[in-house]
This record gives structure tokens, C-alpha cells and sequence, in this order.
């Protein structure tokens, strides 16, 4: 392929942003990068990167380039992993990137594919930021809410969270049980924001008054340790709140408040041999 060697340099230095990271990524020289990005550039007459203080920026056709190069790479690797794999190990890389509060979900499986095949290098990204699948910024992505409709990503469900509304036994013990026709004096752990978008964000606008106290967190995660702290009353998944003998449910889970959770992986990627391994074990 005609200028590949240059293409997956420039891919290089897109994922790493510096020069000098790239070359090092690369085991070449930085003055290497340098040519191979002025080679890209005069083969397609246009910029592929911005330059600045700071780095290495993509220009729109830049962006276009590194779509095409990080799913070229990763076809090129899954060929080689195919060709190993004939002797029955896989290898390369293998990145996830899900919400905090699902990780519970899919460790079982990222423990069943690592046993399996130990020399895929795993990356576990925990973020609320959604992974462009297109760039090559991730092989799977977890995704909570409507489904997505991207052209060229492969989407199936996953499972549905329900959430119910807990409070620890401690807090029960200090405050009380909550009377849900009269939650004066009590504190809640949550948002009501009109732009949050969990499920339960609408009865907590709808149901708490003025005589209700509000302590405001946005990550589940630490949402559920300061309700199992006692910090004040919350909704929690009930993967998360079942197994939990110091949990008390307020309200049970319910279909009323509840996410999908889509399984994400784009078209080019999704028949590669680690990409389907791994999805065997979900």
C-alpha cells in the first residue's frame, strides 16, 4: 500500500499529539515523523495538522485520514493476531470504554477474555466521554440512553439498568425512615438538573420540596459511596444496591427508571477476531 508506512505515522502522532511521542511510540527519530507527515501532506495537497505551541492538532482532512488510518492498522493487526491465533493465542490490543457505574457488568467477561487470551494487551477506559469508534479511539464502547444511530457503528443491547431509591441502614438509624408523603428534614444524594440525563432525574425535580435537603453529585460512583455512607438517600442501580446487606430499599427498582445500555463496536472492526472473542463473553 502506497504510503502506508507514512499514514501510520501520522496516525501515530494524531493518538499521541507531540513529535516526539510519536517517535517514540515509532522507535524512530522525530525528524523521521517530520518527513513522513511533509510526505502525506504533499501526496494529498492539503494540511493534515495544525501546528502549535502545544503540539499537533488534526485538520478536517486530517480527520478524515486518521479514519481511514486507525481501522487500516487495526485490520492489518487483527490479519497478524489471525495468523497467531491459528496457533490458538491472539495478541495486540484490546480497548473497552463503558461508564464507571457499568464496570461491575463487564469485568466478568474482561476476566473470562484475559484468562483466555492473556497476551491481548486490555485497556479498561472508565468515562462518561463517548469514544469516537471511527478514529480508532476504542474496539467496544458501553453507552447508556437512546440508542445510538451513527452510520457504520454496530449496536445491540446490552442490558437494562433499573434503579430504586436506598438509604443505608446507618442513615435509617440517625434520621429515620423516610415517610415518602412527607420527606421534610430529609437529604437526598443526586441532581435534579433538567439537563442530567438519568432516569430518576424527573421524580427527584417532581418530589423534593423545599423542606428536603440536596447534596449534589453527578458521578455514580460517588453517588453510591455517599449513600452507603449515609450522607443521605439515593437512587443506585440494583446491581449495585442488591448485594448490599447495609442497604435499605426506599422504593424498589423500577422500569420507570430505567437506561439501556447499548453495546457499541464500528462495522470495520467489529468481525476482527478479538473484537468477536470478547464478545462471545458477554
Amino acid at each position: 500500500m502506497q504510503h502506508w508506512t507514512e499514514l501510520r505515522t501520522a496516525l501515530m502522532l494524531a493518538r499521541h499529539g507531540t513529535v516526539s511521542a510519536a517517535a517514540e511510540a515509532l522507535g524512530v527519530h522525530r525528524a523521521t515523523v517530520n518527513r513522513h507527515v511533509d510526505t502525506l501532506e504533499g501526496a494529498f495537497q492539503t494540511k493534515l495538522f495544525q501546528r502549535h505551541a502545544r503540539g499537533y492538532t488534526l485538520t478536517e482532512s486530517g480527520q478524515e485520514m486518521l479514519e481511514v488510518a486507525a481501522r487500516a492498522d487495526e485490520m492489518f493487526a487483527d490479519l497478524a493476531g489471525r495468523n497467531r491465533g491459528r496457533s490458538g493465542r491472539l495478541s495486540g490490543k484490546l480497548v473497552v470504554t463503558a461508564l464507571t457505574g457499568t464496570a461491575p457488568l463487564i469485568m466478568p467477561a474482561l476476566r473470562a477474555f484475559h484468562d483466555e487470551h492473556p497476551e491481548i494487551e486490555l485497556e479498561f477506559a472508565a468515562t462518561a466521554d463517548l469514544a469516537r469508534l471511527e478514529h480508532g479511539e476504542a474496539h467496544v464502547a458501553f453507552r447508556a440512553g437512546p440508542k445510538p444511530e451513527t452510520q457504520d457503528y454496530v449496536v445491540k443491547l446490552f442490558r437494562t439498568l433499573r434503579f430504586g431509591l436506598y438509604a443505608s441502614r446507618d442513615y435509617v438509624r440517625r434520621r429515620g425512615r423516610p415517610d415518602l408523603g412527607n420527606l421534610e428534614g430529609h437529604s437526598f444524594v443526586g441532581t435534579k438538573d433538567d439537563a442530567s440525563r438519568m432516569p430518576f432525574a424527573r421524580w427527584m425535580r417532581d418530589t423534593l420540596g423545599a423542606g428536603t435537603m440536596l447534596i449534589k453529585v453527578t458521578d455514580p460512583l460517588v453517588l453510591s459511596t455517599a449513600v452507603k455512607d449515609g450522607i443521605g438517600i439515593g437512587f443506585l442501580s440494583e446491581h449495585h444496591a442488591a448485594p448490599d446487606p447495609e442497604l435499605i430499599e426506599i422504593l424498589p427498582p423500577s422500569d420507570d427508571w430505567s437506561a439501556p445500555i447499548w453495546v457499541v463496536t464500528h462495522v470495520d472492526l467489529h468481525r476482527t477476531e478479538k473484537v468477536q472473542r470478547f464478545l462471545e463473553k458477554l
